[in-house]
C-alpha cells in the first residue's frame, strides 16, 4: 500500500510540473521585449555655459522668491486695487509702536482687541492659546 501511495504522489507531483498543470499561469513572453531608443538631448547652441561664481539668473534672491511664491509675483493691478490704494495712501512708518502707545485713541472693539493691544512684547515663547468653551 506504501508503494502505491508513493508512486500516486511522485506522478501527482510529476503532472503539476507540465504547462496544463495545477500551478498554471500568465508569464511574460521573454522573446517580446523589444529594446527602446537611447535617449537622446537635442542640441540647443544659444545656450552659454554660466560664470564661475556667478549667481543664476532666474532663481533671484531668497526675498524675491517668497515674495513671488505669497503674492504671485509681479502682476498688474486691477483699476479697483488700484483706486483702493491710492485713497488708502501711505502708512506712517512707525504705525506699529504708535498703536501700544496708552496714548493712542482707538476705536472700541471688545475684549479681544484691547487683550492684543495690552499684550507684553515679546519673542512668543511664553504665548498660549485659550479656546473658549
Amino acid at each position: 500500500m506504501r508503494k502505491i501511495v508513493l508512486v500516486a504522489l511522485s506522478c501527482t507531483t510529476l503532472a503539476a510540473c507540465g504547462s496544463g498543470g495545477i500551478l498554471n499561469r500568465e508569464r511574460p513572453d521573454e522573446f517580446a521585449v523589444q529594446r527602446q531608443a537611447p535617449l537622446v538631448v537635442p542640441p540647443d547652441f544659444n545656450l552659454q555655459p554660466p560664470a564661475p561664481g556667478a549667481p543664476r539668473p532666474t532663481e533671484g534672491t531668497a526675498a524675491e522668491q517668497a515674495l513671488d511664491v505669497l503674492f504671485g509675483g509681479p502682476a498688474a493691478r486691477s483699476a479697483v486695487e488700484t483706486s483702493a490704494l491710492e485713497r488708502a495712501g501711505s502708512a506712517d512708518p512707525g504705525i506699529r509702536t504708535a498703536v501700544g502707545d496708552p496714548q493712542t485713541n482707538t476705536v472700541a472693539k471688545g475684549r479681544v482687541t484691547r487683550d492684543i493691544i495690552a499684550a507684553p512684547e515679546g519673542d512668543g515663547q511664553a504665548a498660549s492659546a485659550v479656546i473658549p468653551g
